[in-house]
């Protein structure tokens, strides 16, 4: 596996910029984040979510790359109010998570993220965008077992079908799937998500 080189090199064949795609739904309570309304309630949970997808739809917009928002939960329209007009949206289609990324796969190069990681920071995301330069995927590894980004150079849908989603073997399967095909991924930063009561500890002033 490559690891996240700060220095990234320029070298290599220029490609398009890739599409920054970002899954979220309507902050409505009891419907979001429904992990957390143990700790924050319904309206806090959706509360934190909504401040989760706000902060990074200001993250990636900060590339001055487009943000593309696959929303659910609620009409284009509501998403529009809330997150502005320098957003796309594209609804999610029907079905589990791998089919709503494989909606959005093409055109690729295209990154993948989530709304889950307080501590996403716009060198992560710069990070990943240098590293499809060069590389076929980047990965940011989560805590969890999962990742809080993924990104193709070309797509690649292998990566998505049949994938255990929200267990520990989220990135130890992705890993082995590329080393099957002879793909090498950068790996950034591992970072955690908040999904959980326990969680909340780690950012004390961001339930408030």
């Amino acid at each position: 596996m490559v690891c996240y080189n700060p220095n990234p090199s320029t070298k290599g064949t220029s490609m398009a910029k890739p599409r920054l795609v970002l899954f979220a739904r309507y902050p409505m309570p009891g419907v979001c984040k429904t992990r957390l309304i143990p700790a924050l309630g319904p309206e806090g949970a959706a509360n934190l979510h909504r401040h989760l997808t706000e902060r990074t739809v200001r993250v990636l917009g900060a590339t001055g790359l487009t943000v593309t928002v696959a929303f659910t939960g609620d009409e284009a329209s509501r998403f529009a109010d809330w997150l502005g007009p320098d957003v796309a949206l594209v609804e999610q289609v029907d079905g589990g998570l791998t089919e709503r990324l494989l909606a959005c796969l093409d055109p690729a190069p295209v990154i993948f993220f989530g709304a889950d990681t307080p501590d996403l920071a716009s060198h992560h995301v710069k990070a990943a965008i240098a590293a499809l330069e060069l590389h076929d995927v980047v990965i940011g590894p989560a805590e969890d077992g999962g990742y809080y980004l993924i990104g193709m150079r070309r797509a690649l849908p292998e990566l998505l079908i049949d994938m255990p989603w929200s267990t520990d073997q989220v990135l130890p399967e992705t890993l082995g799937r590329l080393e099957r095909s002879g793909i090498v991924p950068v790996l950034l930063e591992t970072l955690a998500d908040c999904d959980r009561p326990e969680d909340l500890a780690r950012w004390p002033g961001l339930a408030a």
